[in-house]
């Protein structure tokens, strides 16, 4: 059965990117403060809300160019199935009703939700045409998700090493994305670039040089977290997940290399047994060693 437009439009597959806010609560060992949990799940929620309105924003700016791609000419709006007038008005409701739930929360939450619509206003309209620096966009506004989840639970001590995987992650996953765009269209020997100007800016050789680059820098980073991060326990058995966050990185470098996905994250993310069950291990494991030993 076909979903609503209006549902469709909110781009729900894209919600897991703000799991991010989550960082500090479970990183602080905070899971269990039901007071802290509440707050963060309820800025999650409200993420969730003022990503879907800036996405229904960048698919009425890109209108025009989505109606020429053989895929994204399918969206709600490009397929004109909800009108740009009708479209405006559902990002200002989303985007509204976001801000005013943030405002409820506390003041630096919602400055930080104002800093996110700029970002991603400015990223639309000229930053996403920039090879390199439209990724390091992105993993900007991962590092502000994280630090939008400090804002909602009174940290003890957070490690700055969380926002070093974090901003490496987002770039890793960014590059990882770029590759698998381009490898498509030179498999099909299109150059004219339908799905994104940028990467008119992009070589495979030099995407693949950056995603080893950030891969690397995102497992060092990592492991020195998991025998300094102040809130770790002291017996370094949080070193245990290392191999978890490995296997996730090599795997989806291989999906993206080898079966030619990656082209969407999410998609990735939602169909990938192999990395569904290391992700799921990685939390088992870090809630037994932060919680339980």
């Amino acid at each position: 059965m076909r979903k609503h437009p209006y549902f469709r439009v909110l781009r729900v597959r894209q919600w897991p990117k703000n799991g991010f806010l989550l960082a500090p609560l479970i990183f602080d060992g905070q899971l269990f403060n039901l007071p802290a949990a509440g707050k963060t799940l309820a800025g999650l929620a409200v993420f969730c809300l003022l990503s879907s309105g800036l996405y229904v924003i960048n698919d009425i700016l890109d209108v025009a160019s989505d109606r020429q791609h053989p895929r994204k000419r399918l969206r709600p709006i490009a397929s004109g199935e909800i009108s740009l007038r009708n479209a405006w008005i559902y990002a200002a409701l989303l985007i509204l009703t976001a801000w005013a739930a943030a405002l409820l929360l506390n003041w630096h939450f919602f400055l930080i939700t104002l800093a996110v619509a700029a970002i991603n206003l400015i990223y639309s309209l000229k930053l996403k045409h920039l090879p390199i620096i439209d990724v390091m966009t992105i993993g900007v506004l991962f590092l502000l998700r994280v630090v939008a989840g400090i804002t909602l639970v009174q940290v003890k001590v957070f490690s700055p090493w969380i926002y070093v995987v974090t901003f490496m992650l987002a770039l890793y996953l960014g590059f990882g994305k770029r590759r698998a765009e381009l490898a498509m269209l030179v498999e099909k020997d299109e150059k004219e670039t339908l799905s994104r100007p940028v990467l008119e800016g992009y070589s495979l050789p030099l995407l693949d040089q950056l995603i080893t680059i950030v891969s690397s820098v995102t497992i060092f980073g990592y492991t020195l977290y998991t025998f300094s991060g102040p809130t770790l326990p002291d017996n370094h058995a949080m070193m245990l997940t290392i191999p978890f966050v490995v296997y996730g990185i090599f795997r989806y470098h291989y999906l993206i290399q080898i079966k030619h996905a990656g082209g969407a994250p999410e998609e990735v993310l939602f169909s990938d047994r192999p990395l569904q069950l290391a992700i799921l291990l990685y939390g088992i494991v870090v809630v037994i060693v932060m919680y339980l030993l």
